[in-house]
This record gives C-alpha cells, sequence and structure tokens, in this order.
C-alpha cells in the first residue's frame, strides 16, 4: 500500500494544534521532530545509550509528520490541512515556516522503523512509560509502569506537557480520587491516574479517535474498570464533583472552561492544567483566579508551563 508523508514545518508552539488537524484528517498518529531532543541524554531500557540523526530535524522550529493513504481524496485532505492550520493564526498561534511538503513512501518501509525512536522514559520519580514492544524490568519496587501503544502516533521522546502532567498528579493525587481528565486524547493521564490511586477517572475528549485510544490504553493497562471515556465538549453537561481534575490542552480552550471546573471541583481539590506556552501564562492564571481558584503552583520544561490551582 502507498502511504503519503505529510510534513508540516512548524513551531513548538504549534505542534499540539496542528497534529490534531492532522489526526481529524485521518491520519492515525504523528512524528513530532523536535532538534531540542538531540540535546538530551536517550537511554534505552537496559541502559545503552541510542542517538538520534541530526539530518532527520530541522535547523529551527519542529517537523510535524502523518502519514496518509494515497487515494483520489488525498489533494482535496491536503488543501484542507493548509487551510485548518493557516486558519490558527487566528488564535495568534505562531506557525513559523508554514511550510507543507509531500513525499510518497511504501508502507514496509515505514511500518517498524519508527520504532526505534520509541523507548522506555522515566516521566516522574515514580512513572515510567514503556512501548508494548520493549521489555523492562522496574528498577524499585514503588516504580508505576505505564504500557503505551502508539500505533502509529510517536515522537522521539515523551511531550514536556505529558511529562509536567504526570509530575503533578504524582504530588497532589491522593489514593482514592475521583478524576476529571478534560482532553483525554492518548488516556495517558487517565492511566496515570488510576494506577497513581485514583479510584475512578472520567475522560472526555471531543474526537472519538481519542475515546478509542484512551479505552484501548485503559485495557493494555488493566485498569478499563476504572476508566469511563466519552466523547464530550469540555466539561458541558458534566455534573459529577470531582477531587482532580487534570486537563493537557492549549491554553485557548483551558480558558473556556476554567468556570465549569471550578463549579465541579470539590473544595481543597486540583485543578491540573498543561499545555500552556510561556506568552500564554498571564492569560491561564487570570482566568483561574477570576474563576475564584488559587494558584498552588506554576511549572515549566523547556518552553511548556503547566500551573496548579486549587479551589
Amino acid at each position: 500500500m502507498k502511504w503519503s508523508e505529510v510534513c508540516i514545518h512548524t513551531t513548538n508552539e504549534a505542534v499540539e494544534p496542528v497534529s490534531n488537524i492532522l489526526h481529524e484528517a485521518g491520519a492515525s498518529g504523528v512524528v513530532i521532530e523536535d532538534p531540542q531532543d538531540m540535546e538530551k541524554e536517550r537511554r534505552a531500557g537496559f541502559g545503552e545509550l541510542y542517538e538520534l540523526d541530526p539530518d532527520d530535524y530541522p535547523s529551527e522550529g519542529v517537523y510535524v509528520k502523518a502519514y496518509l493513504p494515497v487515494n483520489s481524496f488525498l489533494s482535496e485532505t491536503i488543501d484542507s490541512v493548509k487551510q485548518s492550520i493557516n486558519s490558527l493564526a487566528e488564535y495568534d498561534i505562531q506557525l513559523g515556516k508554514n511550510k507543507v511538503t509531500l513525499s510518497e513512501v511504501n508502507e514496509e518501509d515505514w511500518a517498524n522503523e519508527w520504532k526505534k525512536y520509541y523507548k522506555p522514559v522515566k516521566v516522574s520519580d515514580k512513572v515510567t512509560i514503556i512501548p508494548t514492544w520493549e521489555e523492562y524490568e522496574p528498577v524499585s519496587s514503588d516504580e508505576v509502569i505505564i504500557e503505551m501503544d502508539p500505533g502509529m502516533a510517536f515522537g522521539t521522546g515523551t511531550h514536556p506537557t505529558t511529562v509536567l502532567s504526570i509530575q503533578a498528579i504524582e504530588r497532589f493525587l491522593n489514593e482514592g480520587d475521583l478524576v476529571l481528565d478534560v482532553g483525554a486524547g492518548s488516556g495517558i493521564l487517565s492511566v496515570a491516574s488510576v494506577l497513581l490511586g485514583a479510584s475512578e477517572v472520567l475522560a472526555y475528549d471531543l474526537d472519538e479517535i481519542a475515546v478509542s485510544s484512551t479505552e484501548n490504553n485503559a485495557r493494555l493497562n488493566q485498569v478499563e474498570d476504572r476508566i469511563s471515556a466519552r466523547q464530550n465538549d469540555l466539561l458541558n453537561g458534566v455534573d459529577v464533583k470531582a477531587d482532580l481534575i487534570v486537563s493537557n490542552i492549549l491554553a485557548e480552550i483551558i480558558v473556556r472552561f476554567t468556570e465549569d471546573a471550578y463549579q465541579l471541583l470539590k473544595p481543597g481539590g486540583y485543578f491540573i492544567t498543561s499545555g500552556i506556552i510561556q506568552g500564554k501564562k498571564e492569560d491561564v492564571k487570570q482566568s483561574l483566579k477570576n474563576a475564584g481558584f488559587d494558584i498552588v503552583e506554576v511549572n515549566q520544561m523547556e518552553d511548556w508551563i503547566s500551573i496548579i490551582a486549587t479551589k
């Protein structure tokens, strides 16, 4: 089968929305090639170092790649992707070079090759994320292992917004908490919450593919009995009181439901937000304060911010 590799040369800020656009266009996942990854030490599951090829990365900005089947609708799909990406400028999202290129590849050329980039990653004091095909031995008795099957959704490492979210969940979640995961995506934060002690997670995402992915990864980690995923627009229509709410999405989306989050959070509960670029930090902080929250802390990794607030 022939596939077309769609490559968008953009900015770190635009990675999340561009990835969503590609998902909506029919891609099962994305490749994120960020030159910052080459500055990090990469260790595989058994301690050996593995190297990344500088020729695969842009000198500035980020490559976001996806694979779409070559068919009679491909041209229209690409035009739609370009229009959707261009419209992100209306939300003050910097697009950088915003160059879209296409190349044709054979399925056998990439179906397994990309797996070399996806290795076990320790993202917090307790949590390590591993792909399903990697063998891994826990290094401590309290280590929490999250097994993920990214399918074609892969990159060269765990995104900082996810790392910040999991680190906050580990510190602020209490045993037996009920958690709301808003914009669940792959479901990794839902799975992490249960494995770290949550009694139940209600996961919401507007994308039905994300709902399916959350359910699949819940089953993979044998926590499907404690994670309920469904298609929903943020917290619209939700009436469940939660001990903790987590949302790893764009700042522009977070500010749309801070009041709903405040109403649904139990007194003393925490609202963990991530996916925030530096330039939007004050907007999110002000929105949280306006809703009634107290800011507990602000954390940063690379260019990304997470804000933890309490009621």
